[in-house]
């Protein structure tokens, strides 16, 4: 009998820096499934009981201001406020970084259908390949948004990828958060993500944008950091008090928002 003949060397398997690496993880048959039904059930639920919301807006006059000066702006919010944010800001085009986990490909297929666009990319893998998309998307004159303590925490720490972008294209960040009146609270979840509930007010508070310098040095993106991480305290802070506040004290916080 003839010898076996000798296995075939197999091809090496690509070698990638994880901060370059924006392919998606592979799925199961199931998971693939699971994709798709999730995908179409979350972008059906958020037009379900986003158009029922009522929102108020503080702030907006900084976005004017920079889209009528000509300038784009770099968006960043808490994760927790993803469900209010995603029914808001429908339709603008606004290209989103997002994760290339399970979560992160069913996530993409909801966003994509409620008018977003999407760069592949997170803080642990594909970071850097994502912010050099969300770059050329800004040249192109698109908003951009990150879920800034995303994705998986911790909860309201920011991570510097807005500042890196704003120091990469002079572009500033602005920072905001959606506080609702009623709303069901995923109390085991990481980021304590919040669903409104059905009729429910919400508001929208939009701090004053943070510029970073396009030669900015290792002190100066600390300081930066430092204060993109106090203008989202301030937005989320405004926000979640807005209706333990009395008309007037609304009125009056109103007029005083930070200029």
């Amino acid at each position: 009998m003839a010898d076996a003949s000798p296995p075939l060397p197999q091809p090496e398997r690509e070698t990638i820096n994880p901060l370059y690496d924006t392919r998606p993880r592979p799925l199961t048959h199931g998971q693939q499934v699971q994709v798709r039904l999730l995908g179409w059930a979350g972008a059906q639920l958020v037009r379900l009981l986003g158009r029922t919301l009522r929102f108020d807006v503080l702030g907006l006059e900084h976005l004017e201001r920079e889209h009528a000066a000509g300038r784009r702006v770099i968006f960043a919010f808490w994760h927790r406020c993803i469900f209010a944010a995603t029914w808001f800001w429908r339709q603008r085009g606004i290209v989103v970084l997002n994760s290339v986990n399970f979560d992160g490909q069913w996530t993409r297929r909801v966003i994509e259908r409620l008018g977003f666009g999407t760069a592949q990319g997170s803080s642990t893998r594909g970071g850097l390949r994502g912010l050099a998309v969300m770059a050329e998307r800004l040249r192109q004159g698109r908003d951009v948004a990150f879920t800034i303590d995303g994705p998986r925490g911790p909860r309201y720490v920011a991570k510097p990828g807005a500042v890196l972008l704003a120091r990469r294209t002079g572009m500033p960040i602005l920072a905001f958060h959606i506080g609702v009146e009623r709303a069901w609270t995923l109390k085991k979840s990481w980021d304590l993500f919040q669903i409104p509930q059905p009729f429910s007010r919400a508001v929208v508070v939009i701090a004053p944008p943070v510029e970073v310098p396009e030669r900015a040095a290792a002190e100066t993106m600390a300081r930066k950091q430092a204060e993109l991480q106090h203008r989202l305290e301030q937005a989320r802070d405004t926000a979640e008090a807005w209706f333990h506040l009395t008309p007037a004290e609304r009125e009056t916080l109103r007029r005083q928002w930070p200029a």
